[in-house]
C-alpha cells in the first residue's frame, strides 16, 4: 500500500528467503528491545505471584507467549500505520511502509502469531484462557489511538502489561490487589519510556497528524516523564509493601532510580538520538526491578 499510495514502483517480488527476512523484520526480530520491555514485567509478575521461580511450563508459555505477541503486536501496528510510516523518516522502510510486505500478508502472519500464543495459553487454567482474550483485544486495537487520542503510550501500558493479571491467575487461579498495582506501575513505567520513543518522531507526527504524549506534553515533557517516573516507583514501593520484599528488593529499586536518572540526563536536550537511547536504555531498569524481585526470594 505505502508504494502505491506515494507512487513509487513496485518493488520486485524477492524469493522465500527474502521474504522470509522480510517477514523477520516486519516482527521487529532483528531488534529485540520490545520483546525485552514485555518480558521483564511478565516476569516481575510470575516471580511475584509463584513467591520465586515459578512452575517451569508456565514460565516457558509465558516467555514464548511475549516473543509471539510482540511479533504480532509490531505486524498489527504496523498496518495500522501504513499511512503513517512512510511520512516519518526513522519508519519509511519498514516493509509495509515500502511495499514490500502487503497488507493481506502482514495480516495472515498476525493470525498465525496470535493462533500459536492462544494455543500455548489453552494449556492453563481457564481464568487465563479468558484474560487473554481481552489481552487480544488490547494488542490488536492500541496501533490505532494514535489517531484519536494524545495518550497511545498508556494505552501501550494497558497491553504490554496484560501479562502481569494473567500470570498470578496462571500460577495462583487468582488475581490478587498486589497484581493489580503491580500493572498499574508498568502502565506508568510504559507510558514514560514509550514517551522517549515518541519524542524521536515528535517532528514527523505533527506534519503527519499522529498523536502522542509527546505532543501532549509538548515543553513540559521533561516535567511529565519526572512525574511518571515518580508515580513508578511509587507503584512499585507498594508492591514491595504489599508483597513483603525485603531489602535486595530495594536496592535493586534504587539501581532502577538511578538508571532512569542516566536516562534523564541523556535526553535533556531532546535530541532524537539522545531520546532514542534513552528509551533503549528502559531495558536495564526493567532487568534491575526484576533482579530485586528474584534475588530477594532466591536469597531468602
Amino acid at each position: 500500500m505505502g508504494y502505491e499510495r506515494y507512487g513509487s514502483p513496485a518493488p520486485a517480488v524477492p524469493g522465500w528467503r527474502g521474504r522470509l527476512a522480510l517477514y523477520w523484520k516486519l516482527v521487529r526480530g532483528d531488534r529485540p528491545i520490545g520483546w525485552l520491555l514485555l518480558l521483564w514485567p511478565t516476569w516481575w509478575g510470575l516471580w511475584l505471584a509463584a513467591g520465586g521461580v515459578p512452575p517451569l511450563w508456565i514460565l516457558f508459555v509465558f516467555s514464548a507467549g511475549v516473543w509471539l505477541t510482540r511479533s504480532a503486536g509490531c505486524v498489527i501496528n504496523d498496518y495500522a500505520d501504513r499511512w503513517l510510516d512512510p511520512q516519518v523518516e526513522r519508519t519509511r522502510d519498514r516493509p509495509l511502509a515500502s511495499g514490500a510486505v502487503r497488507g493481506r500478508e502482514a495480516l495472515a502472519l498476525f493470525a498465525v502469531l496470535m493462533l500459536v500464543a492462544f494455543a500455548l495459553v489453552l494449556t492453563l487454567n481457564r481464568l487465563t484462557v479468558y484474560l487473554s482474550v481481552a489481552g487480544v483485544l488490547l494488542a490488536a486495537s492500541y496501533p490505532y489511538l494514535k489517531r484519536y487520542t494524545y495518550l497511545p503510550q498508556v494505552y501501550l501500558g494497558l497491553a504490554f502489561g496484560w501479562g502481569i493479571p494473567m500470570g498470578f491467575a496462571a500460577v495462583q487461579g487468582e488475581v490478587p490487589p498486589v497484581a493489580w498495582v503491580l500493572y498499574v506501575a508498568n502502565i506508568f513505567w510504559a507510558t514514560a519510556y514509550d514517551t522517549w520513543y515518541a519524542m524521536v518522531d515528535r517532528d514527523d507526527d505533527l506534519r503527519a497528524g499522529a498523536k502522542s504524549t509527546a505532543i501532549l506534553f509538548g515543553e513540559l515533557d521533561l516535567a511529565a516523564q519526572g512525574v511518571l517516573y515518580a508515580l513508578v516507583f511509587v507503584a512499585l514501593g507498594l508492591v514491595g509493601r504489599q508483597a513483603g520484599l525485603g531489602g535486595i528488593y530495594w536496592g535493586g529499586l534504587g539501581v532502577a532510580a538511578l538508571l532512569v536518572g542516566y536516562e534523564f540526563l541523556l535526553a535533556r536536550y531532546r535530541d532524537r538520538e539522545a531520546c532514542f537511547r534513552a528509551f533503549l536504555h528502559n531495558h536495564w531498569v526493567g532487568m534491575a526491578i526484576f533482579a530485586g524481585i528474584a534475588l530477594d526470594y532466591a536469597l531468602r
